[in-house]
């Protein structure tokens, strides 16, 4: 709706059923390789209007990815297909990664998982996903900054106790000879430095 009460009819209707289409056709094409998980399926999870776009998780047998799609036309910037954008949420930025298709149209993907061979079955992989959706929007998973460091020790007790070169370099009142050193004649060091 819009601010005076009537439906804004230039908003594009849920994507979940058009994703759900095309990417079973796909995975009717995929079944025997390697990446797929047998156990997965199709599944649109989760799509809801987010910032003028649909924003869900679209979870196959070959991965799992967080999915935005245009629900506003007028405000949807689409990405060339392997272009990337980042988007900001409570959680954090996240970089997406511009994708088309003749079924679906444009939309753009951040991947959570891929390949899906961590989940055992259907509902847990569905769990995953809509925790993933939800995590997005809760500021406690954002990212922290490194935590500042402190002493509490006086500039002198910071410093690093000199090693035993940096002794003798300090005891040395001149250069230490190659031949002395060899002998271990080092001046200052309480010895008879004769010959």
């Amino acid at each position: 709706m819009t601010s005076d009460g009537r439906i804004a009819a230039d908003l594009l209707p849920d994507p979940s059923d058009r994703l759900t289409a095309a990417f079973r056709a796909a995975a009717a094409r995929m079944q025997g390789l390697d990446l797929v998980n047998p156990a997965l399926a199709v599944e649109a999870v989760g799509f809801a209007p987010w910032d003028g776009h649909w924003l869900g998780v679209m979870l196959t047998p070959w991965f799992m990815n967080l999915t935005l799609l245009p629900r506003n036309p007028r405000t949807w910037q689409p990405l060339a297909t392997g272009a990337k954008r980042r988007y900001s949420f409570p959680a954090g930025e996240y970089e997406f990664v511009g994708a088309n298709d003749a079924a679906v149209g444009a939309y753009q993907v951040c991947s959570l998982f891929s390949p899906v061979h961590e989940f055992a079955d259907q509902q847990t992989a569905r769990l995953v996903a809509s925790l993933a959706r939800e995590a997005l929007f809760d500021p406690a998973n954002a990212a922290v900054a490194a935590m500042p460091t402190a002493t509490l020790s006086t500039a002198a007790d910071a410093a690093p106790a000199p090693g035993p070169l940096a002794k003798l370099e300090r005891s040395l009142d001149a250069p230490l000879s190659k031949r002395n050193f060899l002998r271990g004649r080092f001046p200052g060091a309480d010895r008879d430095h004769r010959g």
